[in-house]
């Protein structure tokens, strides 16, 4: 009598075998593509009399931009300016992802208000701007508010002290010292340790049953240490009126950036919104009952019990909301801001070398968007329900 479980399986029936053989098929299918192509595009510009390389990157760009984050003039070569406009778009990049979160987040919670006006105002805000394309709304911006700001001679004032004008936006900001920035990195490591410890206060709640007391005590320890070198040990600089109508001090932001981190935050924030409105709703209504007969306030029910629970929800939305502020960002170009793409469009035109500079391009959004959604999805396992 023959064994059945001795029997080998023909490898043309076996699931796992055919699993393995089609990825194998599909990884060559990719390899034989991309080799055509580039066999191809080797030919094709032979033909014109030239070769695919980057050495263009050493020669003198020999044009200026309106502003960069790091050294730059026009004698310098191709790959610095394109890393001023790589710097300039991260600044844009993790500015709006800061602050269209907390639009967002504020936008998403105040659609459940008990208040008539602000709830409706808020649903007004968020149809208007999800269903208006982000160029007509970065035009608005920038011709319609920015660039309707007054001459510097008589430029506003705001409390803080912030002025506006048609020389742009400055804001107290922290000295650029060394000091300053060792004390970044001590605030960048609170904030791990905080999280550190809440992850491990969690843990020892759920599977210990513990107070988790020491650990709380420990977090605002952390939290208050770290409010007060924001205050104190940032050497804050306030901006002062000159009389020449400009300022000197803290951060000059120019309208061009201001333009578009507005458009971006208030574009984006409203679908964040509706992410944030739509992962509250989706938490039991049970969970509100519960919270609200231990006789918690709307704010901490909101805070403790329904916000954590809908985080399951929005993270991986959000990831996507995210990427499209990075990429939405490439806009830029349409009112000037001296971003990435601004920068390698000069510089192909200049150059006659537009596939390798769409390359360099293509490689450097694909990197930053692997790299927001790898942190998401780092983010959103740490707030998964873990099963025993």
């Amino acid at each position: 009598m023959i064994d059945d479980k001795n029997q080998k399986i023909p490898l043309w029936r076996d699931d796992r075998f055919w699993r393995v053989a089609l990825q194998v098929l599909a990884i060559i299918i990719f390899v034989v593509v991309v080799f055509i192509m580039i066999s191809n595009l080797s030919r094709n510009l032979a033909q014109q009399g030239t070769r695919f390389g980057f050495s263009f990157l050493d020669n003198e760009a020999a044009f200026s931009i309106s502003e960069s984050l790091i050294p730059y003039e026009a004698s310098d070569p191709y790959i610095q300016v394109l890393l001023a406009g790589l710097f300039n778009s991260l600044r844009v990049m993790i500015l709006g992802i800061f602050l269209t979160t907390i639009l967002g987040i504020v936008a998403g919670i105040a659609s459940f208000s008990e208040n008539w006006l602000l709830r409706n105002l808020n649903r007004v805000y968020v149809e208007v701007v999800r269903n208006t394309p982000l160029l007509l709304q970065l035009f608005f911006w920038y011709f319609a508010v920015f660039f309707n700001l007054p001459l510097p001679q008589e430029k506003l004032e705001l409390p803080g002290p912030i002025f506006m004008s048609k020389r742009g936006i400055a804001i107290p900001w922290p000295e650029n010292t060394v000091n300053v920035w060792l004390w970044l990195i001590v605030l960048f490591l609170g904030a791990i340790a905080a999280i550190f410890i809440w992850q491990w206060r969690n843990k020892l709640m759920t599977e210990k049953a513990a107070s988790g007391q020491p650990q709380l005590i420990a977090i605002i320890t952390i939290g208050i240490m770290e409010l007060l070198i924001i205050i104190f040990a940032l050497g804050w600089q306030a901006p002062i009126a000159t009389e020449t109508g400009g300022t000197k001090g803290g951060l000059n932001l120019t309208l061009e950036i201001s333009a578009l981190l507005v458009g971006l935050v208030f574009y984006t924030g409203a679908f964040i919104a509706e992410i944030v409105r739509s992962g509250i709703q989706a938490v039991p209504k049970g969970q509100w009952e519960a919270a609200k007969s231990l006789g918690l306030k709307p704010g901490l029910v909101m805070r403790l019990v329904i916000f954590p629970q809908a985080l399951r929800v929005m993270i991986p939305s959000l990831n996507s909301q995210y990427m499209n502020l990075a990429k939405n960002s490439s806009l830029a170009i349409a009112i000037g801001y001296p971003d990435l793409y601004a920068v390698a469009n000069t510089t192909y035109n200049q150059t006659g070398r537009p596939i390798e500079v769409f390359i360099l391009i293509m490689v450097v959004y694909l990197s930053i968007n692997l790299i927001i959604s790898l942190s998401m999805n780092f983010l959103n396992k740490s707030v998964q329900l873990k099963e025993r």
